[in-house]
């Protein structure tokens, strides 16, 4: 089967893989800690937009 495919469909496929996991076990890692500290964790996005918003707050 893997013959036939060649190996850039084999490559493509596992890069695929790598990202589904890694994202699956950073979402797993970051939930397991909110419930054991009870704390929200804030992704770089909410921090990012935190911080548009406090300085579009001061240039006000």
């Amino acid at each position: 089967m893997w013959e036939e495919s060649g190996i850039g469909t084999v490559v493509i496929i596992l890069c695929a893989l790598y990202y589904v996991i890694k994202y699956a076990v950073k979402n797993g890692v970051m939930e397991a800690h909110e419930e054991i500290s009870g704390k929200k964790v804030k992704d770089d996005l909410d921090e990012i937009l935190e911080r548009e918003e406090k300085d579009k707050e001061k240039n006000r």
